[in-house]
């Protein structure tokens, strides 16, 4: 897309297809989202569209549903930025009978297509998966309408003090092994069903598996999760304070590599990290493998 010649066009609206597309090298923008973001800021309304596959959140899910990685994403946050979203619900058969009629690809692209990723059971996941997604996303408009409502009345009649609510606030526990990207997904996914704060953390400065760490950083602040890196020689304990530090009500992590043999009856990290955060929630989320 030639963002540039949009923007000295100067349109009331633009229409732009793949939201999630990764752009050619040489593009200012790396995706395709960010060009609509520059479209934006320059006044310009902007219609655009992109599949369920394609929601960050959702990538390990569409993973295991379909045994293929998406590697074109677009953050959640962006697509909550949108003033208005339409979910456009096809039938698995209709949209392979548009496949089939050569409507979406070529013949020979679109026969590929429904051979691979665009199959009857892929297809019938992924539209499950987008029914329970627009579902949430109803619910949570209407719940937050009726906060608004509910505010406003105290407001105008104020019914005396009221309890204090609890503020959930989840601390995602981050290292350089990759499944620490499952994690982010998962940990973010929560927290945003349950309205609660999302924050991540790894303990240690040192250059083991620092790329790899700072990758998954870099990641987690993609998705507006605020980041951390503090020291500390017993990681469990460095985890716990941190989080009682910060109010966190509730630690994600990922199980504990095998000790060797002879360490085998002592406490992994986990098992350590539960013991001395009892007042925490603490879910431990394996890796799953096809």
């Amino acid at each position: 897309m030639d963002t540039a010649a949009v923007l000295a066009r100067k349109p009331a609206v633009a229409v732009v297809d793949e939201f999630a597309h990764t752009n050619v090298p040489g593009c200012d923008g790396v995706k395709r989202w960010q060009d609509v973001h520059t479209i934006l800021e320059a006044g310009i309304d902007v219609l655009t569209t992109m599949n369920v596959q394609h929601l960050e959140s959702l990538n390990d899910q569409v993973f295991h549903a379909t045994g293929i990685r998406v590697r074109e994403t677009v953050p959640d946050w962006v697509v909550d930025e949108a003033d208005e979203l339409v979910f456009v619900d096809l039938t698995t058969r209709a949209l392979r009978n548009r496949l089939e009629r050569g409507v979406v690809y070529s013949q020979e692209k679109a026969r590929r297509a429904m051979e691979n990723f665009f199959n009857e059971t892929n297809l019938t996941a992924l539209r499950e998966m987008a029914l329970r997604h627009t579902a949430h996303e109803v619910e949570e408009k209407l719940d937050a309408a009726a906060a608004a409502t509910l505010a406003e009345a105290e407001r105008v009649s104020p019914a005396g003090p009221q309890p204090a609510r609890r503020t959930e606030r989840l601390l995602i526990c981050l290292t350089g092994r990759p499944s620490s990207a499952i994690l982010i997904r998962r940990g973010k996914r929560v927290a945003d069903y349950i309205h609660a704060e999302c924050l991540a953390v790894h303990v240690g400065e040192n250059g083991h598996n620092r790329e790899a760490v700072e990758r998954h950083m870099s990641f987690a602040r993609n998705l507006r999760i605020e980041t951390h890196v503090i020291s500390g020689r017993d990681v469990p304990l460095a985890i716990a304070s941190f989080a009682r530090t910060r109010g966190v009500t509730q630690i994600f992590m990922g199980r504990s590599a095998p000790l060797p043999w002879w360490k085998r009856y002592r406490e992994t990290i986990v098992q350590r990290l539960v013991r001395q955060a009892r007042d925490m929630q603490i879910t431990i989320v394996a890796e799953r493998r096809r």
